[in-house]
């Protein structure tokens, strides 16, 4: 059976407000937000006495970015907050932008930091910038 589509992807974060709004000005729009709780929760994730607030955010095509603040059990930090693009696991989310130049202006005054610029074959603008909770993101703009 193949994979229909991707649905969302999850991040674990303490500061959900900073980082739920650091995703509205990257320009994903609030789907949601909720609590969820209880046994059928934990049997789920493989946890127990499990509480979290759910922030569920959308990319103008559809694309779902989950945000979760576990208030029990404690999150575990592993590894450093600003941890280098190369360290092991899922490192970054890439979003296509026009504008890439207005964006990273937009985002920098939001207090997102500037982690470098390139082209890309003359192809693609790209940057990386790094937002709370040590998220990085990319952007990329086509070049036409």
């Amino acid at each position: 059976m193949p994979i229909k589509r991707m649905d969302n992807i999850l991040i674990v974060v303490d500061d959900l407000e900073a980082t739920k709004a650091f995703f509205i000005e990257l320009g994903l729009k609030l789907e949601g937000e909720a609590t969820v709780e209880g046994p059928g929760v934990g049997a789920l994730i493989g946890l127990t006495d499990v509480k979290a607030t759910l922030v569920t955010l959308r990319t103008p095509d559809g694309q779902g970015v989950e945000l979760d603040k576990f208030h029990t059990p404690n999150p575990i930090r592993f590894g450093p907050v600003n941890a280098p693009v190369n360290t092991l696991g899922i490192r970054r989310i890439m979003f296509e932008v026009e504008e890439i130049d207005g964006m990273v202006t937009h985002m920098l005054a939001h207090g997102a930091e500037l982690i470098g610029e390139m082209n890309y074959e003359n192809a693609y603008r790209l940057a990386y910038i790094r937002g709370p909770e040590g998220i990085i993101v990319a952007l990329a703009e086509q070049l036409r």
